[in-house]
């Protein structure tokens, strides 16, 4: 007997089922896919031999999740590895900005800035696990640590180009600016600051590590898991209506609030499906996966060293090129991430041939070829980057979805970041979770917390299903 259906095997899909199976259920998690893992997978892409992540790559929340950091976890083989810099952020000239675990060296690198760069970050970084467990939180809660959080809401609230206005260097504020540019917002909307102080923070803490095996190392390990606690997962098992997974007292939707309302129908009160209707998209990616000869020849060293690089040049750039995106207008020098993995988990590479991984933000639903942009961009600050690339795979933004159906017309955050959807996601509820239907809850990244590989919509989802079941206390 099967006490609770998760539809969908995302890590917020299998940490619900993993929530819900260690306090005794029996769970079914039902994927569409052949392949577990929503945005947790990895594979071949450009070589043979060559481990590519397929869609997330670096993983500063996953690494700070309670869930995915947990012993059990690693039981399963889930281990994390870190790069010997976590973050670099090129500049014309040859210049880098560099942010490591090490706040103090971080700020000196920063020169001038070093003060303020300390004064920013050295309390949310100290208070990194209180600040999360609020932060990470569904906004109708009591804080836990309201101190922290309180701090460190004065400053989220503020666009990050206002709160930029700390640093005076092109160095500190590109590096902020391009953490801040994680939100896919315009960097002068309210709360972008909120992300870029919350990653920041995270790599002066925990560090932004890989998961060693690939991304899909992370769906493995919670499947797994839920396999020991009595669960299965059933791959290539597509669900159209919510009536296929009647009489299951419990069903857990790991879907965009879009599917969620297509998948109940008319069961759905009408006030939800007016919100899961109204349900907004934001700017997505265009991917790129290269194979590339002893590396990206990048001009500063410290970038040579770097798990993950940002491509955007100053704070002024980053914040055109966002602004144009959300406009609908691809950026002439468009925002680009870059992953190298293989620096801290050299098994996914084969000899000196190594993957690396990009994506530049793109207006939502582009249907054009962002590839020239792209290599532009990584010419521009690693002069005979093409030279070294013996292959390409290209996955254009409306490919996106046909991985992975949560990322509608490309976008990988499930949902704009605007300033409404941002505090009442993915509508105005004190249990943001609740579809209105008994027994049925949303658990993807249109819930609290947000997008980002940590589970923690699917813990905090599963966790408002058995609070309603009576088997969890209320808090």
């Amino acid at each position: 007997m099967t006490d609770a259906v998760v539809v969908g095997s995302g890590p917020n899909g299998l940490a619900a089922a993993v929530t819900l199976a260690g306090h005794g259920l029996a769970v079914t998690v039902l994927e569409a896919a052949e392949e577990i893992g929503g945005g947790t997978r990895s594979g071949e892409a450009t070589l043979p031999g060559l481990l590519h992540d397929h869609c997330s790559a670096v993983h500063p929340f996953g690494v700070a999740s309670p869930l995915l950091r947990s012993p059990d976890l690693a039981r399963h083989g889930l281990r994390w590895a870190w790069p010997e810099v976590d973050l670099a952020h090129p500049l014309d000239g040859g210049d880098a900005a560099v942010a490591t675990r090490s706040l103090r060296d971080t700020a000196r690198a920063l020169g001038p800035d070093a003060d303020a760069w300390l004064r920013v970050f050295t309390r949310p970084s100290s208070d990194f696990d209180a600040l999360a467990e609020d932060a990470l939180r569904p906004l109708p809660h009591l804080p836990r640590h309201p101190l922290p959080l309180a701090r460190f809401g004065l400053r989220a609230v503020r666009p990050a180009t206002l709160l930029a206005r700390h640093w005076r260097t092109d160095r500190a504020r590109a590096l902020f600016a391009g953490a801040a540019a994680h939100a896919f917002q315009p960097l002068d909307r309210p709360l972008t600051s909120a992300v870029g102080l919350l990653l920041l923070a995270a790599a002066h803490h925990r560090g932004w590590p890989v998961a060693r095996g690939g991304s899909g190392r992370i769906a493995a390990a919670l499947a797994s898991r839920l396999t020991e606690l009595g669960g299965r997962v059933e791959t290539g098992h597509e669900v159209r209506s919510l009536a296929e997974l009647r009489p299951c007292p419990l069903v857990l939707l790991d879907l965009s609030p879009g599917a969620a309302a297509d998948l109940c129908g008319e069961e759905l009160p009408p006030r939800v499906r007016r919100a899961y209707r109204r349900w907004r998209y934001g700017p997505a990616a265009f991917r790129m996966d290269f194979a590339v000869q002893d590396g990206v020849p990048w001009r500063h060293p410290d970038c040579r060293r770097a798990g993950t690089l940002h491509l955007g040049g100053t704070l002024e750039e980053i914040a055109h090129a966002e602004r144009e995106a959300a406009l609908g207008r691809l950026p002439e020098r468009p925002f680009v991430l870059v992953a190298q993995q293989y620096l801290a988990d050299p098994g996914r590479s084969r000899g000196d041939v190594h993957p690396v991984y990009a994506y530049a933000h793109v207006p939502h639903g582009y249907d054009g070829d962002a590839s020239g942009p792209v290599l532009a961009q990584l010419e521009r600050f690693a002069p005979g980057f093409r030279e070294r690339v013996l292959a390409t795979a290209v996955t254009p933004t409306l490919r996106l979805a046909d991985r992975n159906a949560n990322l509608v017309g490309g976008d990988i955050c499930t949902g704009a970041n605007t300033p409404l959807q941002t505090v009442l996601r993915p509508r105005a509820a004190l249990d943001p979770y609740a579809t209105g239907i008994p027994g049925v809850y949303l658990c993807s990244a249109a819930t609290p917390p947000g997008a980002g590989v940590h589970g923690l919509c699917g813990v905090h989802a599963a966790r408002s299903a058995l609070r309603h079941l009576g088997i969890m206390p209320v808090g």
